[in-house]
């Protein structure tokens, strides 16, 4: 059985390389006016990457980080999603795995249903942080998939569940305060996009762990611009905006894929 479950825990770790991969093309050429069915190539020279050079993370390794063509560097970000995608992976199968053995079908659906919403967390994450705006094709995609997940059943048997009445105003609960944050600041506190997200993260979520992500992804906010303060960063000063959805992410992977419980760690404080 061991044997089995780090074999699967390996093909999901190489399947999110593979996707983490694709996401790479997404998050470059989302809104920049290329095709994302185009082939890749060099930002730099031009050139078309040959199947040696699109290997996840071994191609970066093997060129030593530069294009084979011109030698420019290749960014860190590509390397980096693609583990990060096939890290998430492989705990998708660790939360579900019981399923796996009782009930293949809920595995499946399961599975599916999250590494969709993880990868398009992933994408939001990183175009967040690099452009300071989250694109309405991939939030809007995430509400699509998590107003799914609330008909999954999450007890052995049946895969589809009618959700509850809490279940249904997640969403619009969890997104409240960032709405209000929004309008009142007209904008400058807190992005509408922002608003979007928190929508499609409660229906993901439920009302408790919505709450734990509410708490914990401002105190990780507040911790890095602290430590961006201190350490005196050139490109960041008290004015300096600070995208908030890689730290209500992050807050949704610890909670989400981790089984963080925020409340039970602070009933043990």
């Amino acid at each position: 059985m061991l044997i089995m479950e780090l074999f699967l825990i390996t093909c999901f770790f190489i399947l999110g390389t593979i996707i983490g991969s694709f996401l790479n093309v997404v998050i470059l050429r989302l809104n920049s006016g290329r095709s994302v069915s185009g082939r890749s190539f060099c930002f730099s020279c031009g050139k078309t990457l040959n199947a040696d050079e699109l290997i996840p993370i071994f191609s970066f390794l093997f060129q030593k980080g530069r294009c084979k063509g011109c030698k420019s560097k290749i960014s860190i970000q590509y390397p980096a999603v693609e583990i990060l995608t096939g890290f998430v992976f492989s705990l998708i199968f660790l939360k579900f795995q019981n399923f796996f053995l009782d009930s293949q079908i809920q595995f499946v659906v399961f599975s599916i249903t999250s590494l969709i919403v993880f990868s398009l967390l992933i994408s939001i994450a990183v175009y967040d942080f690099k452009h300071k705006i989250i694109p309405d094709s991939l939030v809007f995609a995430l509400i699509l998939i998590s107003l799914f997940s609330l008909f999954l059943n999450p007890y052995f048997g049946q895969v589809f569940t009618i959700p509850s009445f809490w279940q249904f105003v997640a969403g619009p609960l969890f997104s409240l305060p960032f709405f209000l944050i929004w309008f009142f600041s007209k904008g400058n506190w807190m992005g509408f996009g922002d608003v979007k997200l928190t929508l499609a993260l409660g229906f993901f979520l439920g009302v408790y762990q919505s709450i734990e992500v509410f708490m914990l992804s401002f105190w990780i906010g507040s911790i890095v611009g602290v430590l961006l303060l201190i350490l005196k960063s050139k490109r960041f000063s008290i004015k300096s905006e600070i995208p908030f959805a890689p730290f209500l992410i992050i807050s949704t992977l610890i909670v989400f894929l981790f089984n963080f419980d925020l409340f039970k760690c602070l009933i043990g404080f």
